[in-house]
């Protein structure tokens, strides 16, 4: 659902109003809430709230719900809440290590989650998306159990994507060159519709979801390491894509002259020598890795810093200058000054602050930018893609 822009020029009062009517639908996502609190919420004026809420009622999307009495004085409030909560939204995530499907309603209630290893055969995608057919029909017969119709089914994969139909660019954590993911998971299971299954990239629903966490500063740059290295650039407010959608790709900057062949084709990529692969292997860690998965080793890994066991201190010692590197690069090419940092780099925000202090711009009154670790964690990319969902939802009900 679009965001009135004034820089567009050629939005319309109906495209202000449908936008409007999906914002008070969306935060209504998170509970009951009254007119006022509804304001409140949304920025909207009391006037502009009554009349979308009167709207939203006549479609049967938000019904009113118990009256309460105030704190002190004054007439009851009347709560507004979404009607149309018995469907079920199923995510789908997959990840160098694993996939899982989750199964939530419209109003963010978390009804069931499946999980599985997929063993990461390298350059094969058929045994991966065996693993997640399988945990995609888990989901789908847990929701009919339940009685809660399937509304939203997307996937969400830990690498670019792009094209129409959207397909995997790139994976290098699996070895895919371009793999159209939603037509081999449909061979699987012919009963989907792979044209209503959106395809997504991670960073793109963590990044939005990490940026309104850190409060929505204007200019921002997020770094994030779970699997590979990913990222996004936030200027003027919004996300930067690029013309192919490659922008923030931050794992993929060669920082190293004449470095380390990439999977990519590049030499010296940032996750060359700072990526899970490059910081396990240094640190003694890749059969923990290949045993009980990426999650496991570099939870060890991160210990074992902190811990100050040399091979582990060592390893993040060589990484971390490139990391530092990496981010001011970006930091100075949008004026940005604000990082967030997701993955294992969470557990290194201040090494990463200093170092980033060290080597600022000293010029024109310039300060290091506010380095600060993600609250969301692993969640950071199933939240925004469940937000994501919400809003198709909710774009759909308003026909």
């Amino acid at each position: 659902m679009p965001s009135p822009d004034s820089s567009r020029g050629s939005l319309t009062s109906e495209d202000v109003r449908r936008h409007n009517l999906g914002l008070v639908a969306l935060a209504l996502t998170s509970g009951p809430l009254s007119r006022s609190e509804l304001a409140l919420e949304t920025g909207l004026t009391r006037g502009a709230i009554t009349s979308l809420s009167a709207e939203l009622i006549e479609h049967e999307i938000v019904r009113e719900s118990d009256r309460i009495a105030p704190e002190g004085r004054g007439r009851p409030k009347t709560l507004l809440e979404l009607s149309a909560t018995d469907v079920a939204l199923i995510i789908a995530t997959l990840d160098a290590d694993r996939v899982e499907a989750v199964v939530s309603t419209l109003d963010g209630q978390r009804l069931a989650r499946f999980s599985r290893r997929h063993g990461r055969p390298i350059g094969d995608p058929g045994p991966v998306v065996d693993a997640l057919a399988q945990v995609v029909s888990e989901a789908l017969a847990h929701a009919a159990s339940v009685g809660r119709p399937l509304a939203d089914l997307s996937v969400v994969v830990w690498a670019p994507v792009g094209g129409s139909p959207a397909v995997v660019l790139a994976d290098t954590d699996l070895g895919w060159e371009r793999v159209d993911l939603i037509g081999l998971l449909q061979q699987r299971l012919p009963r989907l519709r792979a044209a209503q299954i959106p395809l997504i990239a991670d960073t793109s629903v963590a990044a939005l979801e990490e940026h309104a966490d850190a409060g929505s500063p204007p200019h921002l740059v997020y770094l994030k390491s779970d699997s590979g290295i990913g990222g996004a650039v936030f200027a003027d407010g919004r996300a930067l894509t690029g013309a192919a959608g490659w922008a923030g790709m931050l794992g993929h900057l060669p920082v190293i002259a004449d470095g380390a062949l990439c999977e990519c084709g590049q030499h010296g990529c940032l996750v060359t020598v700072a990526g899970p692969d490059a910081l396990l292997a240094n640190a003694g860690l890749t059969d923990v890795a290949d045993t009980d998965g990426l999650d496991a080793a570099l939870e060890r890994f991160v210990t074992g810093v902190r811990d100050g066991r040399r091979g582990f201190v060592d390893a993040w010692a060589a990484a971390l200058p490139h990391v530092a590197r990496t981010l001011q690069i970006a930091l100075l090419t949008v004026g940005a000054d604000h990082v967030v940092l997701g993955g294992y780099l969470a557990a290194f925000a201040e090494d990463i602050a200093d170092e980033l202090a060290r080597i600022a711009v000293r010029a024109g009154g310039a300060t290091p930018p506010q380095v600060t670790a993600s609250r969301l964690g692993a969640e950071a990319a199933l939240l925004g893609a469940e937000r994501a969902a919400r809003l198709r939802m909710i774009d759909t009900l308003l026909g």
